[in-house]
């Protein structure tokens, strides 16, 4: 059991409150603090000392990987840990953006490399994710129905679009919103700022009203705060709009179009950095490779919690990702088994406190934002306290055949 130290990542549309107030740190921070890293991704590996000796946590599994991976996880994914657990703080609306699937990654990352290594590729890993609300959470995930995307953006009275409402009602397929989305997103430049200035007024004008589709229209008005004139705002109206309860977790595939607008929340993924963005990002966009991965058949469901057998007070949140599973613990005085029970393992200690102990008389105290790390090797570990604790693991135990 290794005490991790996360990385914090200070991009822009972080918040100065969330990840201090989780730490325990004074608030509000000097700076916006976006995301807590804790991994072993190339791009922010996590601290750790075992031993005496400090290093990272890549170091740490570069050294001896079947003993901090198991033999099963290192047969399947190589010597790295295939997932990056985070604590995300969305203070400002992040990027419209799409990830690649697996063969999508290995093979554009493949011809990036030929070509002389540029591009937006950073590795050949897909780059699926599951996020759990542990705050009210805005969202814009996946595609609305063809219909009601069609409704949504003839409600503005827009004349402009009235050419992307026609093609959204003339068809009869996904095709179409693939369709209404290259037209969005690559709208003439000339008459680029007006369109979307029309649509933000329009916006504001029905966010007010009793209309069905008024909480989206409203997402627009506040993303334009931070994103004036960006096209991505009325490309955001084709997106399904919700807003997940603190407690919900919501699964985004590869392929799925999203964005994340305000919330705080923990965020599992394959551990990859692999992001195609379209609009309301100061980063560099790439729509045409967006518009190639992008799937709009893709559904983003809300996963549902199921308890593990024998331990009512530990759920697991399931999804197709072998790469990745969470699991969540309501902590009591009473000790349990930590599950997953082996392979590689996060621990993230939310609210209260945990203590976790071996079967050699190791413990180790976590706090909230404290988090650790376990390798394979660790067995037999128990978990007792108060408050919720998360553990990242793998999804081979879940999807093995």
């Amino acid at each position: 059991m290794d005490l991790l130290e996360p990385i914090i990542k200070p991009y822009a549309w972080g918040s100065h409150e969330a990840l201090a107030r989780l730490q325990g740190r004074a608030t509000p921070s000097a700076g916006p603090e976006a995301e807590l890293w804790m991994g072993e991704h190339p791009a922010g590996p996590a601290g750790v000392t075992r031993d005496g000796r400090t290093r990272t946590l890549r170091d740490l599994v570069s050294d001896a990987p079947e003993r901090e991976l198991g033999a099963d996880c290192v047969a399947r994914f190589g010597g790295r840990l295939p997932f990056l657990l985070k604590v995300l703080a969305a203070d400002q609306p992040l990027s419209i953006q799409v990830h690649p699937d697996r063969k999508q990654a290995h093979a554009a990352f493949t011809d990036q490399e030929l070509s002389g290594g540029e591009g937006p590729y950073s590795d050949d890993w897909p780059k699926p994710e599951l996020l759990y609300a542990l705050s009210s959470f805005e969202v814009l995930a996946g595609f609305r129905a063809r219909a009601e995307a069609a409704a949504v953006l003839d409600g503005l009275g827009v004349d402009r679009l009235y050419p992307v409402v026609t093609l959204l009602e003339g068809e009869c397929d996904d095709n179409a919103l693939m369709a209404a989305l290259r037209a969005l997103l690559e709208w003439p430049v000339r008459d680029r700022v007006t369109l979307v200035r029309e649509v933000v007024r329009a916006s504001a004008r029905l966010a007010d009203g009793p209309g069905p589709h008024r909480e989206a229209y409203g997402a627009v008005v506040r993303m334009a705060r931070h994103h004036a004139d960006d096209p991505g705002l009325v490309a955001s109206l084709l997106m399904r709009h919700q807003v997940l309860d603190a407690g919900s977790a919501l699964y985004m595939p590869a392929g799925g179009l999203h964005a994340y607008v305000r919330g705080v929340g923990v965020e599992l993924m394959a551990a990859s950095d692999n992001v195609l963005r379209a609009g309301l990002t100061t980063k560099e966009a790439n729509v045409p490779e967006l518009l190639r991965i992008t799937d709009p058949a893709v559904e983003v469901p809300v996963v549902r919690p199921t308890a593990v057998d024998g331990l009512r007070d530990t759920h697991v949140y399931e999804c197709p990702a072998e790469e990745f599973t969470l699991y969540r613990t309501e902590l009591t005085a009473t000790a349990v088994p930590l599950v997953p029970s082996a392979g590689p393992r996060i621990a993230l200690c939310a609210t209260g406190a945990a203590r976790l102990s071996g079967p050699d008389g190791e413990m180790l105290s976590l706090r909230p934002g404290d988090s650790c790390f376990l390798p394979d090797s660790d067995r037999g570990i128990t978990v007792s306290g108060s408050g919720t604790l998360f553990v990242a693991g793998t999804g081979l135990a879940v999807h093995r055949p």
